[in-house]
């Protein structure tokens, strides 16, 4: 009885070229993941009151509207 592994030798799964490809692989497949958990979360923005982003003036079509 020859042991081979599912598609490939047994002793081709137990060499060193095929664990660094599979720790590349293992390596990709986690960023793909974050990246894409990041794309399904919603944004994370600051809070509007810093006043960064606040307007000195009103530019609404009604003047004396509050700021």
């Amino acid at each position: 009885m020859i042991r081979t592994g599912i598609l490939l030798p047994e002793s081709i799964l137990y060499g060193e070229w095929f664990g660094v490809l599979a720790t590349f692989v293992a390596i990709n497949t986690l960023i793909y993941v974050v990246l894409g958990l990041i794309k399904v979360l919603p944004q994370w923005r600051r809070p509007a009151h810093l006043g960064a982003s606040r307007r000195s003036e009103t530019r609404s079509i009604h003047p004396d509207a509050p700021l």
